[in-house]
């Protein structure tokens, strides 16, 4: 299969749905065989039947970001089927509760931290380690937000956690240059995913969102994909430490 992700093999989590479905089915058109993770699992089933259903090849490999084991369990799968690990996309996350910082609760803090930060520190670990033990190098995209970015009143867990992202995947990078290991972020704006639409008791904070977003509309899903497989592929072999908005040009006001 042709593509720019052609014959490489690919870790998506939290692929279930939303960004992370729609970049596994990208990966996998651009030729990738993908290892499909997600806590849900008849998330991940469905999107391992969507791309055996257009002719790609994907297994399903349970695992909660949070916890180490799991981690190296599902880096350890990925390389019992497919033998090699070369790109990873660490996009299990959690919205958490909107509040401000007096109201946030010590239980939504650390709930946010554990998975949208913890989370993609472990998985960070995991796969540069089989890239070093591989010795051929390999690309990390991990995903941030406008968030991490800017002030994201409101949700300081989540700003907190997303802004520390960006900084674990900036000193990554920098540590692992000279070993072929590129470390990249995503930063998306507001995104027409299940997340999003599970906040929509709150319309007002939606419409204020997509009010500021000068191009006028939600982002889509696939949008994002798209930027994370040219980040992983080797078109983009002179980018890393770059945290890459994807925002319909949110950040730049």
């Amino acid at each position: 299969m042709n593509g720019i992700l052609r014959d490489k093999v690919g870790i998506i989590t939290g692929a279930g749905s939303g960004i992370g479905q729609a970049t596994a089915l990208i990966f996998a058109a651009e030729g990738a065989r993908v290892v499909v993770s997600d806590v849900n699992e008849a998330g991940g089933a469905d999107t391992v039947a969507q791309i055996q259903a257009a002719g790609g090849d994907a297994i399903f490999v349970r695992c909660d970001v949070s916890k180490a084991a799991e981690v190296n369990a599902l880096i350890k799968a990925c390389v019992n089927h497919y033998g090699r690990l070369d790109c990873a996309f660490n996009n299990a996350g959690i919205s958490g509760r909107m509040a401000n910082t007096v109201m946030c609760t010590e239980e939504n803090f650390d709930r946010n931290i554990a998975v949208n930060l913890k989370g993609v520190w472990l998985c960070m670990k995991a796969e540069i380690q089989q890239f070093l033990d591989q010795g051929s190098g390999g690309a990390i995209v991990s995903p941030a937000s406008v968030a991490g970015l800017v002030a994201a009143a409101m949700a300081p867990a989540y700003g907190a956690a997303k802004h520390g992202v960006n900084g674990l995947t900036k000193a990554a990078a920098i540590e692992f240059a000279k070993k072929n290991i590129r470390v990249n972020s995503v930063c998306p704006g507001l995104i027409e995913t299940p997340m999003v639409a599970s906040a929509g008791s709150d319309s007002k904070m939606i419409q204020a969102l997509m009010a500021a977003e000068p191009v006028g509309r939600m982002g889509r899903p696939t949008e994002i994909g798209h930027a994370v497989a040219w980040l992983c592929s080797d078109r983009a072999s002179f980018v890393t430490g770059h945290c890459m908005a994807v925002d319909g040009g949110y950040t730049a006001q």
